[in-house]
């Protein structure tokens, strides 16, 4: 089973290739990781960002179970998907399960993180080198979110929303009105 995996994640990239007339060039392909409840501005940084790096970047929504998510799977999807339809080589997926199987299965070989404050770095340097362990031929960039948006978070996204404050910047247009509509809701 995990050969067709694989297998389907190498059919996946040669698709890619082919798309981009480059089939005698081996495509790139990053997965950029996250619960994105809700996707924030600072996470669209990053997508933007890595999209220009990569030829193909697929956002990869996860659940996580320590979080109470306001969003459900596949309202979070659609909010991401909707977000970053301006992106031409970015696609927006769900996963479960452990992140590197997901990476091996798309044929990607990098993983994207975004890093805000050295407090975030603690936590993903652990994640990348357990990640290194279990599969030693993907690869963990960091990049920083801009500055703007460092202290931009989901949970604090939330936290404004549901004290009825301004949402302008801080998420896309979309999502405030999403974010909005669950307040309205008697989600807090």
């Amino acid at each position: 089973m995990k050969r067709d995996k694989v297998k389907k994640g190498e059919e996946h990239l040669k698709e890619v290739k082919e798309k981009s007339g480059e089939a005698g060039k081996k495509a790139m392909i990053a997965v950029y990781p996250g619960t994105f409840d809700p996707i924030t501005s600072g996470h669209m940084d990053i997508i933007e960002r890595a999209s220009g790096l990569f030829d193909e970047l697929i956002v990869a929504v996860s659940t996580h179970p320590e979080k109470n998510a306001w969003f459900t799977l596949q309202e979070r999807v659609e909010m991401v998907r909707q977000s970053c339809q301006h992106l031409k080589n970015v696609s927006v997926q769900s996963f479960q399960g452990l992140l590197v199987q997901f990476v091996r299965e798309k044929g990607a070989r990098v993983i994207i993180k975004g890093l805000r404050a050295v407090s975030d770095f603690d936590y993903e340097f652990q994640m990348a080198a357990m990640n290194r362990k279990l599969a030693p031929e993907i690869e963990t960039i960091f990049l920083m979110t801009s500055l703007p948006y460092a202290y931009l978070s989901s949970s604090i996204v939330k936290e404004v929303a549901s004290l009825r404050g301004c949402l302008r910047g801080l998420v896309p247009d979309l999502v405030a009105q999403r974010l909005i509509e669950k307040v309205n809701e008697g989600r807090r």
